[in-house]
């Protein structure tokens, strides 16, 4: 493996941070200058711009035929949103949950994942069913919409103040530049990175979809984790959590849906993506609504319960891909002891705040 290949690699990472972050500035302030309130930007303009470099990663890898990589990234972004990015954000500060996220998104969530699970089951993933995800994201983007009336933020009179003539106009100008400036960024940054990571996989013999799992998706969830442990900072929680259950929608509907549009002959997936991975992504998305719905509050023992089991499922990953003669028993107790009594114990904490809320 050539030098310059990894060190391509690395800039790829840092091209693919600061074009998200320069992009969700951009779309962030254009859209909070139309009123919208703090929720919708986080599932709609923040949720878009940071699975951005998903969708840019993903079209790079259908040009260059490495389905594997595609597979592996957006899966492996939606675990990592949930199990790692969330889990860092509740542990700096305990997040507060909107009911509207229980009420629709989080279902809407769960339902896309199992949709894409039932959608793969025969190892491909077509263009007639790329464009049913497509078509997905656009009806989901307009119930967003015509829903953002019911949570209605009251808005800051200085911050909110109408710029008249040239102000105005340069203000527009300066938001749109860094729209653009950010995607060809996020363009760039996704060529290098797959490809040095082809490459890192082709030298040690890693699968493509390892890669894909943890590397290339930990590197496209970056922007995520920078969202959120500044929105946490900020005390912005309604951004923060739509931010990560609106890029999970995005990055099936419109980042899975345009690669397999764009793929000759549909999107190949592999067979431990469908009996492993797509399955993890599943329950990791169940998970939430015990969690967010105890006291509609994320705690930071939940956080950390998150990052446990993130860093159980990469070491599984690990494991794995290597043939550790521990594997077997390492699966073993986590099926049969960790993961149940982790199911029954959200499950009680949610019963007994369902009561509560009942009362």
């Amino acid at each position: 493996m050539e030098p310059m290949t990894l060190v391509l690699f690395i800039i790829g990472f840092i091209l693919l941070t600061v074009g998200a972050d320069v992009l969700v500035r951009g779309a962030s302030e254009l859209a909070e200058n139309l009123g919208i309130s703090r929720l919708i930007v986080g599932l709609t303009v923040v949720a878009f711009g940071t699975s951005a470099p998903e969708l840019a990663v993903n079209i790079q890898s259908a040009w260059a035929n490495q389905p594997d990589i595609a597979i592996g990234n957006v899966v492996g972004s939606n675990i990592l949103n949930i199990l790692l990015v969330l889990g860092v954000a509740a542990l700096i500060a305990p997040l507060g949950v909107h009911k509207r996220l229980i009420q629709w998104e989080v279902p809407m969530m769960i339902g896309v994942s199992v949709l894409l699970l039932l959608l793969v089951l025969d190892g491909t993933l077509n263009r007639w069913e790329g464009l049913l995800l497509s078509c997905g994201i656009i009806f989901y983007i307009i119930f967003t919409i015509k829903t953002a009336r019911e949570i209605d933020e009251p808005s800051d009179e200085n911050e909110n103040e109408k710029k008249d003539g040239k102000s105005g106009a340069l203000h527009l100008i300066t938001q749109l530049i860094f729209i653009i400036v950010g995607l060809g960024l996020l363009v760039l940054g996704s060529n290098w990175l797959v490809n040095g990571a082809v490459a890192i996989a082709t030298y040690f013999g890693v699968s493509e979809l390892i890669i894909g799992l943890t590397i290339i998706s930990i590197g496209t969830s970056l922007p995520e984790l920078a969202t959120v442990i500044i929105g946490s900072l900020r005390g912005e929680q309604d951004l923060v959590v739509g931010n990560i259950i609106g890029s999970n929608l995005f990055n099936i509907l419109l980042v899975l849906g345009v690669t397999s549009l764009i793929t000759q002959g549909g999107l190949a997936v592999p067979h431990a993506a469908i009996v492993f991975d797509m399955p993890v992504m599943i329950v990791a998305a169940l998970a939430c609504f015990p969690i967010f719905f105890t006291d509609y509050l994320i705690e930071r023992w939940e956080g950390a319960l998150f990052l446990t089991y993130y860093a159980i499922y990469a070491t599984y990953l690990f494991m794995n891909a290597t043939q550790h003669s521990m594997l077997g028993a390492f699966s073993s107790v986590m099926l049969w002891f960790v993961i149940p009594l982790t199911v029954v114990t959200l499950i009680a904490f949610a019963w007994q705040d369902f009561k509560k809320v009942k009362d």
